[in-house]
């Protein structure tokens, strides 16, 4: 962006250039005809339809202007084509919508093409030509004549350049962008020729003519360029498509969507919006100018409401088009909106917003394509549930919630790796076994065990936290793995687990006499052995082994409800 300064400095250089330059050029390039009437009018009109149709051609506008220009130039002279040169620019530049801070882009351009049309127009007429040039390649000045375009093109071409490298700081010119913009100038060069030698033979019935066939053409180039946007688009949704499914886990999912509409799309702010389970909207996620919002936008009949509930998507180019309703949680710059329902099996599960600061900033085509790249989110983002679900089950024990055998057993080999490459200090395990739990069973039935389990499970999770892992072993054990604890800490804590529990009973509504409504009270208490490595084992076999054998020696053989240490009590047997 161009600073303040320096924006001031280029409508500064355009007061003193553009108007005195216009004089100057009337004073000494007077303009060329026979007969003023209406036909300037005519060919105005010309410039103005071919500043107002532009090409997309990647994404970027192509300007077919200068045929025009060329017919004007040998008509009429230097100063006319200056003129509507100038009127063309303005109308070019409204055509895109230039925001307030890129207003330097006016001046610029104007002083641009100022001074294109002066220096091409000065080349022409300082080896001789004039504006009566007989088309006859024999005359001499047939080949100054097809001189000019090139001269103009080269001059338009050089600034475009320099203006690159000095205000954008670009290394790459000769691209695609490149390339269409010289096929279309070359192609609509002769057209230029053509309005010249008819205008010559049937005066301004000729712009009609020209400007027809001018149009047919451009139609033709940009349903050509609009069907391979398509094509275009539609394989980056199918390869989108492709990488959203290879991943795995939801919030990767919204990630990879949100960065690939962000890269499709001219997007300032993005929500998506989830159906619960209770079958309401909630906020999944919110960017504003690439930035992450956590905040839950207030809401009440407002544009997801009205999308979900209507299951149609919606497109507003401007902030006047919204209903009130429409306008509850959007930022107050925001003009263009695009919302799409997500829906999966034919069921709306969720509903996507798409903003921008610019008016008119997306179409038709665009919203279709999100259409298609809603249904490949919708596909993955359950696809992920689904084997988020899976896994969580897989490494879940269904009545406690804790981790089970088999997680705890991946993770040990995880954490020892990382002992082995000094991530890890130290590695602390406890093995806690309840005490006559087969007692409990038999007395008050299995139903009652499980409560036990269930309940000693919350009081393990609620002294533990985030200290290290919790996981049910098997039966009535269970285990804790403490990362970077070390032996007398972790003593300390198997300490503190063994009095919350013998501490404070057990409450069982379902025991063999639940039908009385009676609650029983129980006594419970474990029985825990310590290991640590690298101290009592070099992997994690001999860890959980030496755990063991403390729980078995150090604690149920000296009487049971105790803390065994491995090193201490144990070490002596072996």
């Amino acid at each position: 962006m161009v600073h303040q300064t320096a924006n001031k400095i280029l409508w500064l250089l355009w007061i003193l250039i553009v108007p005195f330059g216009l004089w100057l050029t009337y004073r000494y390039f007077p303009p060329y005809f026979e007969e003023v009437n209406v036909h300037i009018i005519g060919f105005i009109i010309l410039m103005l339809i071919a500043a107002l149709m532009p090409l997309q051609i990647n994404h970027r506008s192509i300007f077919l202007i200068q045929w025009v220009s060329l017919a004007v130039f040998f008509i009429f002279g230097i100063f006319i084509e200056m003129v509507l040169t100038q009127i063309a620019i303005i109308m070019m530049l409204l055509r895109v919508r230039i925001k307030k801070e890129d207003s330097f882009r006016f001046p610029l351009n104007s002083i641009m093409y100022f001074f294109i049309s002066l220096l091409s127009g000065c080349f022409y007429y300082s080896f001789g030509g004039e504006h009566d040039t007989s088309l006859n390649p024999t005359s001499p000045s047939f080949w100054l004549f097809i001189a000019y375009p090139v001269v103009h093109y080269v001059l338009q071409e050089a600034c475009f350049i320099f203006i690159s490298i000095s205000l954008y700081q670009r290394k790459e010119f000769f691209g695609k962008d490149f390339l269409w913009e010289s096929i279309t100038s070359l192609i609509t060069i002769p057209i230029g020729f053509v309005l010249y030698i008819l205008y010559k033979h049937v005066g301004v019935i000729s712009i009609f003519f020209v400007g027809l066939s001018f149009a047919s053409l451009l139609i033709i180039l940009r349903l050509y360029f609009r069907s391979e946007e398509v094509n275009e688009n539609i394989k980056k949704a199918v390869e989108i498509g492709h990488e959203l499914a290879v991943n795995l886990k939801v919030q990767d999912v919204i990630d990879v969507f949100k960065v690939k509409l962000r890269d499709m799309l001219k997007i300032d702010y993005l929500f998506i919006f989830e159906v619960t389970d209770d079958n309401k909207l909630t906020l999944l996620s919110r960017v504003e100018h690439g930035e992450s919002i956590e905040m839950e936008p207030s809401c009440n009949e407002s544009l997801d409401q009205i999308v979900w509930s209507d299951t149609k998507a919606v497109m507003f180019h401007s902030k006047k088009d919204r209903s009130p309703n429409a306008n509850d949680y959007l930022p107050e710059r925001a003009e263009s909106v695009l919302s799409v329902p997500i829906t999966y099996h034919k069921k709306i599960v969720g509903v996507l917003i798409l903003a921008s600061d610019e008016k008119k900033a997306f179409q038709w085509l665009q919203l279709n394509i999100v259409d298609i790249l809603c249904s490949h989110f919708a596909i993955a983002l359950e696809n992920a549930k689904n084997f988020e679900r899976a896994k969580r089950l897989s490494e879940r024990c269904e009545l406690t919630k804790l981790y089970n055998f088999r997680y705890m057993d991946s993770l040990l080999d995880k954490e020892f790796l990382k002992l082995q490459r000094k991530q890890r200090s130290k590695l602390s395990f406890i093995i806690l076994d309840i005490d006559h739990f087969k007692k409990i069973n038999d007395t008050y039935g299995h139903q009652s065990g499980n409560e036990v389990l269930f309940h000693l499970a919350e009081r393990l999770t609620r002294l533990i936290q985030n200290k290290g892992t919790i996981a049910r072993y098997g039966g009535e054990e269970f285990v804790i793995l403490l990362p970077d604890v070390h032996k007398q800490e972790a003593m300390a804590i198997a300490e503190s687990v063994r009095l919350a529990i013998a501490n404070k009973p057990f409450i069982l509504e379902e025991h063999f006499e639940h039908e009385l409504n009676r609650k029983l009270q129980i006594h419970v208490t474990v029985s825990i052995g310590v290991s640590t490595a690298p101290d009592d084992g070099d992997d994690a076999i001999s860890l959980i082994r030496h755990a063991d054998r403390a729980l078995y020696f150090g604690a149920k053989q000296a009487g049971r409800n105790r803390v065994g240490n491995f090193g201490e009590v144990v070490g002596e047997k072996f």
